[in-house]
């Protein structure tokens, strides 16, 4: 260990042995694009020719981040302050991105963040289940306090595999709706579930019910460039090539897998960004398959944050594809399982050039 730290490698960090605190503002601040969707723009979508929605779309969407520069009228109570009625119609309140796997969805609805003329403390981006995470943070009352102010919220993958959660973040929409606040959302489809390309956008309106009215369906067609169904992942590395690649690796974060799952029950989801602070990859041993849905859950949620983050993750144990048992697979949250496996196994992938 002596000569890692001449050479200036820390030992690693353990995040089971981390309790992250986050206020607020904080919360909030972090409802951007990840960092992968940066420098993404409308420009650098490239349409496929042979499929004119893409066009259309991007051209839809323009139009729509240019009417968001100023508050929307003629909704909620803002409508009060008016005189008259625009002579206008509005703008929709909210567009909805309907497509399959690997149309561009999500590099679409970064794009309408990107382009909306408001600072970003007024603009929102993120997951269905960041949103749900925040409400559950700060209280629904507090959160949409919080969103009110803004100009757009987006929200990526939106999910409809849990009613609860799909009430509350439809009620949250609505409130923002009423508020004046411009709405943005996609959703996937399963990998595997055969003969459904995309995800209908009829289910989306279904399941939002007094909601759908407000929003704008835009039909994104295309060929899915992602693997459908469940990937392979890489062989797994031994305990003790985990440990010397941790040891050697500036920034690395080194856990057992059952600890570190035991862990994140104490840790609030909304937390799990910055329990990853400074951590430039993660290495684990012993990853074992789960069986218990709330710790499954968990480490969904996890894997989406090293997602976001780019933090290649190395692991002894079972591969990422076994991961979550069979019936979990096949059950009511398995589309957040297989989008969890697709995420770790592609940074088990990027995880090869730290061996």
């Amino acid at each position: 260990m002596q000569a890692d730290v001449a050479a200036g490698i820390t030992a690693p960090v353990v995040l089971a042995e981390r309790d992250p605190r986050v206020d607020t503002q904080r919360l909030l601040a972090e409802l951007v694009p990840p960092p992968r969707f940066d420098a993404v723009r409308f420009s650098s979508y490239v349409p496929d020719r042979d499929q004119p929605s893409q066009a259309r779309a991007v051209r839809a969407l323009e139009q729509f981040a240019a009417g968001l520069g100023t508050p929307a009228v003629g909704t909620g109570r803002r409508r009060w302050f008016r005189g008259k009625a625009p002579e206008q119609p509005p703008a929709p309140t909210g567009v909805y991105l309907d497509g399959g796997y690997g149309v561009g969805k999500t590099h679409l609805l970064a794009s309408l963040w990107h382009a909306t003329d408001a600072p970003p403390a007024q603009k929102a981006f993120g997951t269905f289940v960041e949103l749900t995470n925040l409400v559950g943070a700060l209280g629904f009352r507090t959160a949409v306090d919080a969103l009110s102010s803004h100009r757009l919220v987006c929200i990526d993958e939106f999910e409809l595999d849990d009613p609860g959660d799909t009430v509350l973040v439809s009620t949250l929409l609505s409130r923002l709706a009423a508020a004046g606040v411009r709405l943005a959302a996609t959703s996937n489809t399963l990998p595997g579930r055969l003969g459904e390309g995309r995800f209908a956008a009829a289910d989306f309106m279904r399941e939002i019910q007094g909601l759908s009215a407000q929003f704008t369906s835009l039909r994104i067609d295309g060929e899915d460039y992602r693997h459908r169904g469940l990937p392979q992942a890489p062989q797994p590395y031994g305990d003790e090539q985990v440990t010397a690649a941790a040891v050697r690796t500036p920034g690395a974060a080194l856990d057992d897998f059952e600890p570190l799952a035991a862990h994140l029950a104490q840790v609030h989801p909304s937390r799990y960004g910055a329990l990853v602070d400074g951590v430039d990859a993660v290495f684990l041993r012993g990853v074992r398959q789960v069986t218990d849905q709330a710790a499954a859950l968990r480490l969904v949620v996890l894997a989406d944050r090293l997602y976001d983050r780019e933090v290649p993750v190395m692991a002894s144990g079972v591969p990422f594809d076994q991961l979550f048992s069979p019936e979990m697979l096949s059950g009511g949250y398995r589309k957040k399982y297989f989008r969890a496996v697709s995420r770790l196994t592609s940074l088990a992938r990027d995880s090869s050039r730290l061996a």
